[in-house]
């Protein structure tokens, strides 16, 4: 087994808050210390927010858990300081191929067109994740940023106020209490900040269990995404394949409903699946085996005063399609930008609430496309499972039927349609790049365009005039240039252009689209700052 699970990544310390005659009051308090809690205090410190993380823990998560990494938070990790590392140690893909019982009937790409720094998706361990994102917070510590991680720090009472929220922490040495202005709970699908608030986590259950288990072993399968409808090896079922680093291999194999889930997680019983569908000539070891059930839930809303709920605390989908860690990092991406903006006094509170609007719309779209994939890979009778076969018996011969089947839906960034922070759009230029989309990246003359669009609203525009500098009620924006003529894969006109000569674009702090017209008008660019600062 893996060293790392033992090695703790921030040990219990003593504070001077346990000493305090009265609570020590901090700007943000972040419950989770999983990649989601992570990125928000991350997010938080560079900004120069401060910021304090309490968890439980003090080491990685056990096992693999989430592996599946999509590019755009990966876009989004490269704005933290740590997308490098991930891309570095994870496993590249963008092939996956569907099988239905022993032949395959078609492939995929997931990322068909060039011009982009990031893959589609890397494969990686979640210990590693949270690995480089605590080496981050190490970093930023040492340049002086402020935040702060308390490991084994319970959070056992939570006690909302209209100006503050309190928190009772238990540790090793006795319980203690702090206040903070807002609290992130980043705390996991069972969020006990959500139990403490008597708040509901409402859905789908879905009746199958599905059988992780990854396994050491050398293999020569190729570095693809590969899912089974009805194999040999586990009949009636399905399957799924991919490679991470270290030479683990993730597998999933459905079991059914009615089973006993301890019985199926021990080795006897683990081994012979996994050889079945191996092969007895391959040699492997089990590294971590889990069983978990389908969930599709979410709470009402992600916002409840100065507690605001993220990632798996907010809501949940089932594991095919990666839609879980890849849609808590953004939510992190959408809510920090407004509370800096909100803290700093250039933004009302009510801005917090188009945070509960984009989120929860995304969640929405993830459960949708989560249920969907679900009831596909495990038909509920016999004339689902008919349809179900005969779209796989048609997509081997037929493009027609292709889009029709449903492995999982793989995660692809949420556009916030209809978001209130949105300007009309004036400009009926590319859909991928209408007001509310992230924006897609492209190769300019020192690298790509993302990592100048991170951390501040700006203005861009191509080939069209502009100030370099809009200042509007403490909202600064400054502009960045393009050119078409500099760009010799057009990517920058296919993406942003379409049909038009020029272009200016209002993007957000999180890089999506907030307004775009065809030439630059002062009025109306004031406007959709204020707009999508939550003051129109």
């Amino acid at each position: 087994m893996n060293k790392i699970f033992e090695v703790p990544l921030y040990g219990y310390e003593h504070s001077p808050d346990q000493d305090a005659s009265t609570p020590a009051r901090h700007k943000v308090i972040v419950v989770g210390a999983g990649p989601i809690g992570l990125a928000a205090a991350i997010d938080l410190a560079q900004q120069g927010i401060q910021v304090l993380v309490l968890d439980d823990n003090d080491k990685v998560s056990f096992g693999s858990r989430a592996v599946c990494y999509a590019k755009r938070p990966l876009e989004i990790l490269d704005r933290l300081g740590c997308g490098q590392p991930m891309v570095d140690k994870g496993v590249e893909w963008n092939i996956g191929k569907v099988f239905f019982d022993d032949r395959q009937v078609y492939e995929f790409n997931l990322l068909p067109e060039a011009g982009h720094q990031r893959p589609a998706f890397i494969n990686l361990q979640q210990y590693y994740f949270e690995e480089y994102m605590v080496n981050r917070v190490r970093e930023l510590q040492a340049e002086g940023a402020p935040i702060e991680i308390r490991g084994r720090n319970k959070v056992e009472a939570v006690g909302t106020h209209d100006d503050h929220v309190k928190v009772e922490v238990e540790t090793p040495e006795g319980s203690y209490t702090l206040e903070a202005d807002w609290l992130i709970a980043c705390d996991g699908a069972g969020s006990p900040v959500r139990a403490m608030l008597g708040l509901d986590f409402v859905g789908r259950v879905f009746e199958d269990n599905f059988l992780i288990a990854d396994v050491i072993m050398e293999a020569d399968f190729p570095t693809e995404r590969w899912f089974w409808f009805d194999p040999p090896f586990n009949r009636g079922q399905s399957a799924l394949l991919h490679k991470q680093p270290d030479g683990v291999w993730r597998i999933d194999l459905q079991l059914g409903w009615d089973i006993d889930k301890e019985r199926e997680k021990r080795p006897e019983n683990v081994i012979p699946r996994l050889k079945a569908m191996l092969g007895d000539d391959v040699k492997f070891e089990l590294e971590w085996v889990s069983i978990y059930t389908f969930q599709c839930r979410r709470m009402e809303q992600f916002r409840q005063g100065r507690v605001i709920f993220a990632g798996d605390a907010a809501h949940q989908v089932s594991p095919f399609g990666a839609r879980g860690a890849n849609s808590g990092l953004q939510d992190t991406d959408n809510l920090v930008w407004k509370l800096k903006l909100v803290l700093d006094g250039n933004a009302p509170e009510s801005l917090l609430d188009s945070y509960d609007y984009e989120r929860v719309h995304g969640a929405d779209e993830n459960i949708l496309n989560s249920s969907r994939s679900t009831d596909f890979i495990t038909p509920k009778s016999d004339m689902s499972r008919l349809m179900r076969d005969a779209v796989l018996d048609l997509s081997e011969h037929y493009a027609f039927a292709r889009p029709l089947v449903n492995s999982g839906r793989l995660s692809v960034p949420c556009t916030y349609d209809g978001s209130p922070l949105n300007s009309a759009d004036a400009l009926g230029g590319p859909r991928r790049t209408r007001p509310g989309s992230p924006c897609p990246d492209v190769p300019i003359a020192d690298g790509f365009l993302l990592p100048k669009l991170a951390d501040r609203f700006t203005l861009l525009t191509i080939d069209a005039d502009a100030p370099d500098l809009i200042e509007e009620d403490g909202v600064e924006v400054t502009r960045l240039a393009l050119s078409v003529k500099d760009d010799p894969t057009m990517a920058l006109k296919e993406r942003y252009l379409g049909d038009s000569d020029s272009a200016v674009y209002l993007i957000r702090p999180d890089q999506h689209v907030a307004a775009r017209r065809p030439s630059f008008d002062e009025n109306q660019f004031r406007h959709a700052i204020r707009r999508a600062t939550g003051k129109e």
